[in-house]
């Protein structure tokens, strides 16, 4: 019976979960969503809300800093952490993270889940304003063009290269016996 047994192993000892869940807490508070199994999601989330409880302290600031530097160990995220994501808590009495399955993954089958901060907004990278796409396929066929061109030159350049490489190795062939000869006499 497990009765009184609080975290799970996540089959590495001490040390390493520790810095597991340290490199973890770091990556969320620096992108605000991570992409992670399960089960250290779930292990994550309590470490990660009591610092972000830290964080929200009025009183006594310096200590709660220190406390939270103590776990993170990268100055800028600790910064962040107090200034914008205590900033943003601060009426919120808890539950600063929300946890979203993903399923399985293809090589070993371990359930995925992203973490995630409350109040994250995602953000794809290719995706922009309807009119800004209208505009993109002229500016593509514009750049393609030069892009063709570029293409050419580069490959009349090699091409001029490689003549000029096989010059160069038609005059150290002629190069090559006096060395063997200057050999052949240090030898003898």
């Amino acid at each position: 019976m497990r009765h009184r047994v609080a975290h799970r192993k996540l089959g590495r000892t001490t040390p390493h979960r520790t810095a597991l869940l340290r490199n973890l807490a770091t990556a969320l508070f620096e992108r605000e969503r991570i992409r992670t199994t399960l089960p250290k999601a779930k292990e994550l989330r309590p470490f990660a809300e009591k610092l972000i409880t830290l964080a929200k302290r009025e009183d006594g600031r310096l200590h709660a800093r220190r406390q939270a530097a103590r776990q993170l160990q990268d100055p800028i995220i600790v910064q962040k952490l107090f200034d914008t994501i205590g900033a943003r808590f601060a009426s919120r009495p808890g539950g600063y993270t929300r946890i979203l399955r993903l399923g399985t993954r293809h090589g070993d089958g371990a359930e995925m889940a992203y973490l995630e901060l409350v109040g994250y907004e995602y953000k794809p990278a290719g995706k922009t304003d309807k009119a800004a796409r209208k505009d993109a396929p002229k500016d593509e066929k514009k750049e393609a063009a030069p892009k063709a061109e570029k293409k050419a030159e580069a490959k009349k350049s090699g091409a001029r290269k490689g003549e000029a490489k096989k010059s160069e190795a038609k005059k150290s062939e002629g190069k090559k016996p006096a060395r063997k000869k200057a050999s052949e006499a240090k030898a003898g």
